[in-house]
């Protein structure tokens, strides 16, 4: 039990909450004249000035909800519970101070550990001292501890949901990264081998031709320039060390195996074209897996698809690549949150210094669009 507790105590804050939106705004605002309408139109409000002002005042903790969960709870459960001292003890009691669960579920969901610990203790005490004071029918208190805790699970849920998303987009992330590990193989393979058959042609000729070691070492230099460049930008987005699979990483030629004829399903239809020499492997490798998850996504979920298109081409500065089907635009909307297929496209193009877009084209089928710099990095 000690473990547990102890874990919970300890639990950090979710990353990143979210910060004031228009909706917090738009619900601040419908929030205040419906508590001025509940005062003028409910005959059987009592304290009808004090529960108004108190209902309203505690509206706008909603903007900090997010930020200072504890800090709101404090406030709207202190301010509850000392109320009764301007009524007579009579509590404070409006149908619009419902959204103090609004509240309750954010002490949980944006809330480190200690913060809901502290803070369901705040709204324990507060209930108990309704029940002492007489505020609260003990017939009513078993209701009222289910809507809170209702509330409080309800928060923890979509906690947990949001927390395994993220481990869901991390792994997603992470085998981009170890994809990326097997083009630096590549990539490293490649100019090492190019420096050791210069060298040794120097190394045979250097009797004959004494400048052949001068020229030798100037290729030599140029590779390992290159080399070190494409690995800089490559280990710089790497941060596992985890053995990775070392096979030959694919390369933009090897396109034309995903051209079909459509026998059973969508035709696929590759073109290349431009100046495609001298690009890194990394470079390569991301435009064919880019084609390979795009093509496959529209194989799979483009309805009623004759045809996909691939085409890649290139400039002096970047390749791009752009993949479209013509299936019906309504079957293959984004869904929501978005595919891991697509995060993980992004993050590819992304680490690369490139971008990767995709979205339904105005009449039909949807399209992928990617641009990476020739370069592999980013700038």
């Amino acid at each position: 039990m000690l473990p547990l507790v102890r874990s919970v105590w300890d639990e950090p804050r979710p990353p990143n909450p979210p910060t004031r939106v228009w909706r917090d705004w738009v619900l601040v605002g419908l929030l205040v004249p419906v508590a001025l309408l509940e005062g003028v139109l409910r005959p059987d409000l009592p304290w009808r000035v004090v529960s108004v002002a108190v209902t309203i005042g505690l509206i706008p903790t909603l903007l900090w909800r997010r930020s200072r969960p504890l800090l709101v709870v404090a406030i709207v459960f202190g301010t509850t519970s000392l109320a009764p001292l301007l009524t007579g003890g009579d509590p404070v009691e409006t149908y619009t101070m419902g959204y103090l669960l609004i509240v309750v579920y954010s002490l949980v969901r944006w809330g480190a550990g200690r913060e809901a610990v502290i803070g369901v203790t705040i709204m324990l005490v507060a209930v108990y001292l309704s029940v002492v004071f007489d505020r609260i029918a003990s017939a009513d208190v078993v209701a009222a501890f289910a809507i809170m805790f209702s509330a409080l699970a309800l928060g923890g849920a979509f906690r947990y949901r949001a927390r395994a998303r993220m481990r869901e987009l991390d792994q997603v992330k992470l085998l981009e990264r170890e994809q990326l590990a097997r083009d630096l193989h590549d990539t490293v393979a490649h100019h090492v081998s190019a420096m050791a058959i210069r060298a040794q042609a120097g190394l045979a000729t250097s009797a004959s031709r004494p400048n052949a070691a001068t020229e030798a070492l100037h290729v030599i230099e140029a590779e390992a320039s290159r080399a070190l460049a494409e690995m800089r930008a490559m280990v710089r987005v790497l941060r596992r060390n985890q053995p990775a699979d070392l096979t030959p990483g694919r390369r933009i030629t090897d396109l034309h195996q995903l051209a079909s004829r459509g026998s059973s399903g969508p035709s696929v239809d590759v073109e290349i074209s431009g100046d495609l020499d001298d690009l890194p492997p990394p470079v390569e490798a991301a435009i064919y897996r880019l084609a390979q998850e795009s093509v496959t996504n529209a194989l799979r979920h483009a309805r009623q698809a004759t045809r996909v298109e691939v085409r890649v081409t290139a400039d002096d500065t970047s390749v791009h690549l752009r993949v479209s089907d013509d299936g019906d635009t309504g079957s293959i909307r984004p869904p929501s949150p978005p595919g891991f297929g697509l995060i993980g496209m992004i993050e590819r193009a992304d680490l690369l210094g490139g971008t990767c877009e995709a979205g339904p084209n105005p009449d039909r089928g949807w399209t992928v669009t990617a641009v990476l710099p020739r370069t592999g990095s980013a700038t």
